[in-house]
């Protein structure tokens, strides 16, 4: 039974991102996909009023819930909306499932959620999840190893997580590295049988497009069948990507691949089924002419853009133009992981298609004497290795806006590609704030960004500008807008402590070094204390000793406890002097390393700690007498002996118990001995140097502000995501031909346009669901499933034949169990013992003289469907031509020719489909029929009884 559930992303909503299903195949729970959502968005009123508040927090609580549960997590393109919350969730809600993907969706997802990490971190105080809220605003540094942001600095007060007031789950840097080396990676086309609790399950990924490394996921189940999951596919060729292979291109013949077609259920998104979309050469050309026309008139561009996926085309797409117009202009990007992601893309030069070459890697030629020699980066950076298309000679990296403004000022025409697309955070949204009050600067967007962000809302700001018959959706390129009035935005920002508030947060700082320094030092003591008490203690101990040792340590620690104020008063009454009291006033708590071995003592307030070794008890084992006659200072107290507790050497039923810690500190000490003073020099010099590479940052808070930005700029919109439209999807859908499909990521509109679509095709399966967010579909029955192992002898006699990507036989024989396996074991029976029983099961009849018992013949099974125009192209291969006469009925032989004798129509044969799926064939006996009805048994998989 399959049981499919959308967390996010569902149909009929209008925020259809991010994306994040739980498909249940039996007992097998796989997560399809672990998207975030934007952390950041407005909160205006007109926006809640459109989408609603951000509904993450149901989307997440049902994560986090079913996280620990799933057995399988199947990721499919590597920007935030399919992977931004896999290492949150990795990381903090115990999603330790095996995760599988490609190589190139790995390594895009892991930069895109640094980039997102590092964006929102650098900007707001976040909580980590794993520790108490921090409602300071102060931070002590940046890096992670200064143990400074500290509990000083700790309030029971949380921060306020975002703009509406919800929490957000943002995983740190380390958490996103370890989450995604974690992850499995396929290639196209590889199986991967699964074992543990999903064993019999194979995956098999492949091409979507629309991104590096996008997958189409198969998933094959021996109970329910082939499952599907496509969303987000590109059937267009660009420039560096080729189009799905669920469809093939026109030059290769069209129609649907044959491993992707017709199967048991199809999970696809329907969110552009309503969606019109330009050529794309008319798209191009519009964005070039934006770009050329506004540097010609010496201002600016800004594109907001992603990290990791969509940037390439854009890139590719921009150094193109460069070389050809021979522009002299720079293209700057603005991100954090520009030149890693990059570095990344040029070493994965076999994922590449469209018009990048894939044999252009670089290499200048074989000539010169046959020295193959390797194309370097104009920084000499040798590991930079790719294809010339891919070197972006124009194109200058900065890590943040204000090393942006140090090399060009603002009136310098420029192209500015910054992250983040929705311009939430980061530094696009910091660029937006001073660009859009510069007249006409354009700020041109290629995406429609996610709901309730400022993507959004200014890309609805231009399609309401535009003509009913030019807006996004209707095949025509629009028109720039000029944007005027005032927009309020909230900005973020961390600036360095200054005057009064860093000299409280340095002089909390070395407060805490100094209580952190005594609570060491006194670790230390106590430790040697301990082990010089072991080294000296005696070795002839016994069990029965130990146990009794553990319980008067355990007495005199209990009663030291218990009789601390008494001790104190003990203390008083011991004193002798005028300052006696004044010196026994002070507090006084027991060290850290308090025990059996010897008590610590402070005395004196918590800045100025004084602690007084005593190398006895000041009050041990103790018991109150009691007396009829009381006296004047209550019930007299009596010592019963010196409460010492000798130390011996605890032993178990194996020996002596041994301390590992002990040993391993003494092992690095003999390490450190055994190294010369060279190797400690260089590890000294490396160390300083790594410090030096990153040095600390200073204190600093974050502080938020208003900014009410005048706005003056023009605004463009041209889609270049990079998706199917609504006639790709109407066309591709019913040529795969699903038995049962499931609509996800889409709106209401959208997802009943694709419906409709499907109803009109009489072909096409009626049994289409949408399930809302959090709605539970069930498809199918509940299957039992149980395993079984062949016997050599039977495997060796089964004759299999080849079925698609299966080989099928027919097996018969005895279960038997063996006291070696916990499996049952399927052994060969002989043919007389099998034919002995099936007699016996068959009636008994009255026996006729001279007659024979019936002899019951094995059925032979065919699997496969049969195709008559595959078998007439089968048949003209084979010399026998053959014509299509009627609805399901094939003429073979001399009957298909034109002006046919009426003495050969004794050589034809016709073949019929019924209804049923039976395949006739009818005709005399002759050659013709014989070598018919071998191309037909050619078509399907005989299993022989």
């Amino acid at each position: 039974m399959i049981t499919f559930t959308p967390l996010s992303g569902a149909a009929g909503t209008p925020r259809t991102v991010p994306l994040a299903y739980l498909l249940q195949v039996d007992d097998v729970r796989i997560l399809l996909d672990c998207g975030s959502p934007d952390w950041c968005p407005e909160t205006s009123e007109q926006e809640i009023e459109v989408y609603g508040p951000p509904a993450w927090e149901v989307y997440c609580d049902a994560l986090r819930e079913c996280a620990p549960s799933v057995d399988l997590v199947l990721l499919s393109h590597g920007d935030l909306s399919h992977s931004g919350l896999y290492a949150y969730a990795h990381a903090h809600w115990g999603l330790a499932a095996p995760a599988y993907t490609t190589l190139p969706v790995q390594a895009m997802a892991r930069i895109a959620a640094t980039e997102d990490v590092e964006g929102i971190r650098d900007e707001q105080q976040v909580d980590d999840g794993s520790s108490p809220n921090q409602g300071s605003s102060l931070e002590g540094s940046a890096s992670p190893s200064v143990p400074a942001a500290s509990p000083a600095l700790a309030s029971a007060t949380p921060p306020p997580s975002s703009r509406t007031g919800k929490l957000r789950y943002v995983a740190t840097v380390q958490q996103v590295h370890d989450a995604f080396d974690s992850v499995n990676v396929l290639r196209y086309s590889q199986p991967c049988h699964l074992q543990g609790k999903c064993q019999g399950l194979t995956i098999i990924p492949f091409n979507a497009g629309h991104t590096l490394g996008g997958t189409i996921w198969k998933i094959r189940s021996p109970s329910a069948g082939t499952i599907l999951y496509a969303v987000d596919m590109n059937h267009m060729r660009e420039r560096h990507l080729d189009g799905t292979v669920l469809i093939r291109q026109a030059g290769a013949g069209g129609g649907i691949f044959e491993s992707l077609a017709r199967p048991d259920l199809l999970i696809t998104d329907a969110e552009r089924a309503n969606v019109t979309t330009a050529r794309r050469k008319d798209r191009d050309s519009a964005l070039l002419d934006c770009v050329t026309a506004t540097l010609s008139s010496r201002n600016s561009l800004l594109m907001p853009c992603d990290s990791s996926t969509r940037v390439l085309e854009l890139l590719v797409l921009l150094d193109q133009h460069w070389n050809y117009s021979r522009l002299k202009y720079p293209i700057c990007l603005l991100s954090r992981t520009g030149r890693e992601m990059l570095t990344f893309v040029r070493s994965m030069m076999e994922w590449l298609g469209g018009t990048i070459s894939k044999e252009d890697v670089g290499e200048e030629g074989t000539g010169h004497g046959g020295r193959d020699r390797r194309r370097r980066d104009e920084d000499n950076d040798d590991e930079a290795l790719g294809a010339f298309a891919l070197r972006f000679r124009h194109l200058e990296f900065f890590p943040n806006p204000q090393s942006l403004m140090q090399t060009y000022s603002s009136k310098d025409p420029k192209l500015i590609l910054a992250v983040p697309a929705t311009l939430s955070h980061g530094p696009s949204r910091s660029l937006f704030s001073q660009f859009a009050e510069i007249p006409d600067n354009v700020v041109l967007l290629t995406g429609r960004s996610e709901p309730g962000t400022l993507g959004r809302l200014l890309f609805d700001k231009w399609n309401n500008s535009q003509r009913e018959e030019a807006k996004w959706d209707r095949g025509k390129i629009g028109s720039n807008i000029m944007m005027d009035g005032v927009l309020r935005l909230e900005m973020h920002s961390k600036i360095p402590l200054q005057g009064a508030e860093l000299e409280e947060f340095l002089a909390k700082e070395r407060a805490a070094k100094e209580k952190e320094a005594a609570q060491q030092a006194a670790l230390a003591r106590t430790q040697r204390m301990l082990e010089a008490d072991e080294g000296q203690s005696d070795s002839d101990s016994d069990d029965e000793n130990s146990d009794s040792d553990d319980d008067d340590e355990n007495e005199v620690e209990r009663t030291l406890e218990e009789d601390l104020m008494d001790t104190t008063e003990d203390l008083k009454r011991s004193r002798e002097g005028p300052n006696a009291s004044s010196r026994s006033s002070g507090k006084r708590k027991r060290g850290e390393g308090g025990g059996a071995d010897g008590a610590e003592w402070a005395l004196g307030d918590d800045d100025g700690v004084t602690r007084i070794s005593f190398d006895i008890y000041l009050k041990g084992n103790v018991a109150k007498a009691t007396s009829f006659f009381k006296s004047a200072e209550g019930q007299t107290q009596r010592f019963r002996m010196f409460p010492y507790v000798e130390k011996r050497r605890k032993v178990d039923e194996y020996g002596e118990t041994l301390d590992v810690g002990m040993w391993l500190r003494k092992g690095r000490v003999l390490e450190e001995d055994a190294e010369d003073e060279e190797a400690k020099e260089a590890k000294r010099r490396k160390e300083e140097e790594e410090a030096k590479k990153t040095p600390r940052e200073p204190p600093s808070k974050f502080v938020t502000s208003i900014a009410e930005v005048q706005l003056a700029c023009r605004l463009f919109f041209v889609d270049l995501e990079g998706l199917n439209d609504g006639r790709a999807v109407k066309t591709i859908v019913p040529q795969v031909n699903p038995r049962k499909m499931i609509l996800i990521h889409a709106p209401q509109s959208a997802t009943a346009a694709l419906i409709e679509s499907c109803a009109n095709i009489r072909a096409m399966t009626k049994e289409i669901y949408a399930p809302s967010q959090g709605e539970t579909v069930q498809i199918g029955q509940q299957t039992n499933s149980f395993s079984i192992s062949l016997s050599d002898e039977l495997l060796a006699s089964i004759r299999m034949s080849r079925f698609e990507d299966n080989e099928v036989g027919y097996v018969a024989g005895r279960i038997s169990s063996l006291a070696t396996s916990t499996i049952p074991v399927l052994q060969p029976t002989s043919s007389a013992s099998l034919q002995s029983q099936t007699v016996s099961l068959l009636p008994a009849r009255a026996h006729m003289l001279g007659s024979r018992p019936t002899q019951p013949l094995p059925q032979s099974t065919m699997i496969g469907e049969l195709k008559l125009t595959v078998l007439k192209s089968r048949l003209a291969q084979v010399g026998i031509q053959a014509e299509l006469v009627g609805e399901g009925v094939l003429v073979c032989g001399a009957a298909a020719k034109r002006g046919a004798s009426v003495d050969s129509l004794g050589d034809s044969v016709a073949v019929r489909k019924t209804a049923r799926g039976r395949v006739e064939l009818e005709g005399s006996v002759s050659d013709i029929y014989y070598r018919v009805r071998k191309e037909v048994y050619a078509l399907h998989a005989l299993v022989a009884a």
